[in-house]
């Protein structure tokens, strides 16, 4: 299949996934003391403090994931059907998918460095992305060419999103919930691939 002919979305969303996890991973091997999952916050590979040589490239890094997310929520358009309700409920989630990707580009201009900037944007973010799993769930659940499989799973890391709000604690919940959230942009990109493949 011919990638110039992908939908919107698609493209994106693989753009989403391998940038983020290319500049958090690289600016990870550039941290110069041990970092850990399980004691380590996602936004602390950006604190130029922690990490000086590579806080630049995790912040970049958001900032390039947060545009990528415009185009793959604005091709999202690819579902809507003749159902009216359907078709407010993915307008209602693009417009809280771009807010949402805005967010993020804010916790990457904001970085840890200004602390208090930066954790009204990670809050806002986590809770637009909540918002998103759930409406986008909820919208596309009853669609024909909605995987079932993919729905439930983007069920369960709207769960796993939740927790992380509620236990606002413990930095392996983040990461849980950053990387299964990447992981349901992959499975969607598979989704949308899958059905244009099928026409």
């Amino acid at each position: 299949m011919n990638p110039l002919k992908w939908p919107l979305s698609c493209v994106a969303g693989i753009v989403v996934v391998v940038a983020y996890c290319v500049f958090t991973f690289t600016s990870w091997a550039l941290y110069p003391t041990s970092y850990s999952p399980v004691t380590n916050w996602l936004s602390d590979l950006g604190n130029s403090t922690y990490n000086p040589t590579g806080a630049i490239l995790y912040n970049v890094g958001c900032v390039l994931t947060g545009i990528a997310l415009f185009p793959f929520f604005f091709g999202l358009n690819k579902w809507y059907t003749n159902e009216t309700w359907w078709k407010i409920m993915l307008v209602v989630t693009q417009v809280i998918g771009a807010l949402a990707a805005f967010s993020l580009i804010m916790v990457g201009v904001f970085s840890e460095d200004l602390l208090a900037q930066h954790h009204f944007w990670s809050v806002a973010f986590f809770f637009l992305n909540l918002l998103v799993l759930v409406l986008l769930g909820v919208s596309l659940f009853t669609h024909p060419s909605y995987i079932k499989p993919i729905a439930f799973y983007g069920f369960i890391v709207a769960a796993i999103n939740l927790v992380f709000i509620l236990a606002y604690s413990t930095p392996i919940f983040e990461w849980f919930t950053v990387f299964t959230a990447l992981g349901y942009v992959a499975l969607l990109v598979y989704n949308m691939f899958r059905t244009k493949s099928e026409q």
